[in-house]
């Protein structure tokens, strides 16, 4: 399984995932913060509600795996 996909999961179940846009702004802030990345967090909670969410599904769709536009 691939460390970027949600917690673990696989890449299909992470695109249904993701596709839903309250469990991916749920998933994409609670993702951050394992990670580490409180500032992408914190922005992926305030601001993400739409445009990053969009970006994200449309990259994660062409790249074939979760790929994250806010990296800070």
């Amino acid at each position: 399984m691939a460390k970027s996909d949600y917690f673990g999961l696989s890449y299909v179940v992470s695109v249904i995932l993701a596709i839903i846009p309250v469990t991916a702004w749920i998933c994409g802030v609670v993702t951050r913060f394992q990670e580490g990345k409180i500032v992408a967090a914190l922005l992926r909670l305030i601001f993400g509600a739409w445009i990053i969410w969009l970006i994200d599904l449309i990259l994660m769709l062409a790249s074939k795996h979760i790929l994250r536009l806010l990296n800070v």
